[in-house]
């Protein structure tokens, strides 16, 4: 039973067992399923994807439902499709047709309108011994769905803002980071801000967005891997492929419940988190291409986004190196909440091919 004054602990409405399981001896015929994912069997054969049955429980209040439908008219992307104008607080578009608005609908995806909660983040590096990387309170708000705001949003208006502040481990205590992301992507970059208590004072640390590395994620991520992709659209051409159905995270209840999987379980296999942790669900989901503008720099000269067709925050992104060949891989862990419409889309499951590495950035407790 959900008890809301016990936090972290929000149990599997569904108990269900799962489906079945796919392994490195059955992946072959689940391929064009899983993308990217086979991989993952190739390099680890003990890895192992349980899947269960699809639900569809992530619910949307009724003034962003209504902010949807004006926006099927008003809302429009200019200049490039970096910058919204005419925009209500709901999906800017509704039936995404062209190369950004599919990727403007999951930067401007439902979760709520403000969360505030405490949440850590673990690095398993390839010795296996998990590291905690910060233990700390944060707030995620949306301007973008204040439910007081009727009018569309200005263009310089912001969409995202993000504060933390440092509990553990011992050398981070008091550290604070905040940034904004705006819906003005040609003219608003990015802001971001990072308190040092050791030396006592606050930088603006404009370096914490694009392909720098994520401090909450133990070098197996970029700033812009952040729930497969966050931030400005600005480096990359993008291509909507279309739609498909994949095997994604999506209500991992168990993941977000520190009874039914507490952070030693999870943390206790090399490569990837527990498999007895992870609940994958079929969705059909939104192909997304990203390829790296020529004069552009980024450490991913490619990249592939597979967003949910519901929502558009959960999914997988998929992020390749320069000779080609799969390089990280993120997954968002997401489940609907039960006191109130939307969700959360955290924390990201990170890992990383290269050095063998896996992270879970930000897992709500």
């Amino acid at each position: 039973t959900w008890n809301p004054k016990i936090p972290g602990q929000r149990p599997d409405p569904y108990g269900e067992k799962p489906l079945f399981s796919i392994t490195a001896q059955n992946a072959a015929q689940y391929a064009d399923k899983l993308d990217g994912m086979i991989e993952v069997f190739k390099r680890y054969p003990e890895f192992r994807m349980d899947i269960y049955p699809s639900h569809r429980d992530w619910t949307f209040p009724q003034y962003a439902l209504n902010n949807t439908l004006n926006n099927a008219t008003a809302s429009e992307a200019v200049e490039k499709q970096l910058k919204l104008q005419g925009c209500y607080g709901g999906l800017p578009f509704p039936i995404p047709k062209t190369r950004n608005q599919t990727m403007w609908n999951h930067l401007l995806s439902y979760q709520t309108w403000n969360l505030v909660g405490k949440a850590e983040s673990w690095l398993v590096p390839i010795s296996g011994d998990p590291v905690l990387i910060e233990r700390g309170n944060f707030i995620n708000n949306y301007p973008y769905y204040d439910p007081a705001k009727t009018e569309p949003h200005s263009a310089d208006a912001l969409y995202f803002r993000f504060r933390g502040a440092d509990e553990a481990p011992a050398r981070l205590v008091g550290g604070q980071m905040m940034f904004h992301d705006a819906v003005n992507q040609l003219e608003t970059s990015r802001k971001a801000w990072v308190y040092m208590p050791g030396r006592r004072w606050t930088k603006l640390a404009a370096e914490l967005a694009y392909d720098t590395t994520n401090p909450y994620a133990g070098n197996t991520a970029t700033m812009d891997d952040t729930s497969v992709f966050q931030g400005a659209l600005d480096r990359y051409d993008f291509k909507l492929v279309g739609k498909k159905e994949k095997y994604i995270y999506y209500d991992n209840f168990d993941l977000g419940n520190s009874s039914t999987c507490p952070r030693e379980k999870l943390t206790a296999t090399k490569h990837f988190p527990n498999p007895d942790c992870i609940r994958w669900e079929l969705h059909r989901v939104y192909k997304v291409e990203a390829t790296l503008k020529s004069g552009a720099r980024h450490l991913y000269p490619k990249r592939v986004f597979f967003l949910d067709e519901d929502g558009f925050a959960a999914g997988q992104g998929e992020n390749y190196d320069d000779a080609g060949k799969l390089y990280r891989l993120s997954n968002v862990v997401s489940y609907p909440f039960f006191e109130a419409p939307g969700g959360v889309a955290t924390p990201d499951i990170f890992m990383d091919l290269h050095t063998g590495a896996w992270s879970a950035a930000g897992i709500v407790m």
